[in-house]
């Protein structure tokens, strides 16, 4: 009895074995907007917690950019910025969450994520994209490229859905897109971008991994299953998972 209790305290209270019990992964969810209130957030929220009670994914939520700091961002594994908007974490705040990603960790952005901090390059090589202009919400083709990836593996090669569809001003180099959109399969307004118009994408930036999706502007976008496990891919690429 004695050398159990002194392996429960050597593995800091982990029974290992048959009865051993992993430890779930953790993500924050931020949600502070400056700009522009997508009305999408609270489903996006709701989503996001169901998605990771069901994949033994711990979730908590902000709006507080206090909570950015060294002591209170080391204990998740990845940050989601939930449609953030504008300028939404101070210097010191900004300088946590830098040190936070090169410790390797992750970030996942959605939708308005692109829409956050102009002013701090970093955060634009994080995310990837910054916005520019969108037109009205209709339906359009999405191509998916890249079939391998956690996000996108279950999509079919031509996807059609309606949502806000963006087009970005400046984006990043040596991003790996996903999923790009059809500009022929609807109508891009000013900003269009042509042929190479990525909607979704990752890289590894800074020490740490990153995933962005345009998509989710829409409320209806979080009771849509295939969207859905595209985000959770996202989010599971962050974490570091496989699988």
């Amino acid at each position: 009895m004695k050398r159990i209790l002194a392996l429960f305290l050597l593995t800091g209270g982990i029974l290992l074995g048959s009865t051993a019990y992993a430890k779930n992964k953790k993500v924050l969810v931020f949600c502070r907007t400056v700009e522009f209130h997508h009305d999408a957030i609270k489903e996006g929220l709701a989503a996001i917690q169901k998605l990771g009670s069901e994949n033994k994914i711990d979730v908590d939520s902000t709006v507080n950019a206090g909570k950015f700091t060294d002591a209170n961002l080391k204990q998740y594994d990845a940050v989601i910025f939930l449609s953030t908007t504008g300028d939404v974490l101070n210097d010191e705040q900004q300088a946590a969450f830098e040190r936070y990603i090169r410790s390797g960790k992750g970030f996942v952005g959605i939708h308005a994520a692109t829409d956050t901090e102009y002013n701090w390059p970093w955060y634009g090589n994080l995310v990837g994209a910054y916005f520019g202009s969108h037109p009205a919400q209709q339906d359009a083709t999405l191509k998916v490229t890249d079939r391998t990836h956690l996000s996108t593996k279950h999509l079919p090669a031509e996807w059609k859905r309606r949502d806000e569809w963006y087009n970005f001003k400046w984006m990043a180099k040596d991003l790996k897109p996903l999923v790009y959109i059809d500009e022929k399969s609807y109508d891009p307004g000013k900003g269009a971008m042509g042929d190479s118009h990525p909607m979704a994408w990752y890289h590894e930036y800074d020490g740490g991994r990153a995933f962005y999706t345009e998509l989710g502007h829409t409320k209806e976008s979080y009771d849509e299953p295939l969207y859905l496990q595209h985000l959770l891919g996202g989010i599971k690429y962050a974490l570091g998972l496989k699988k």
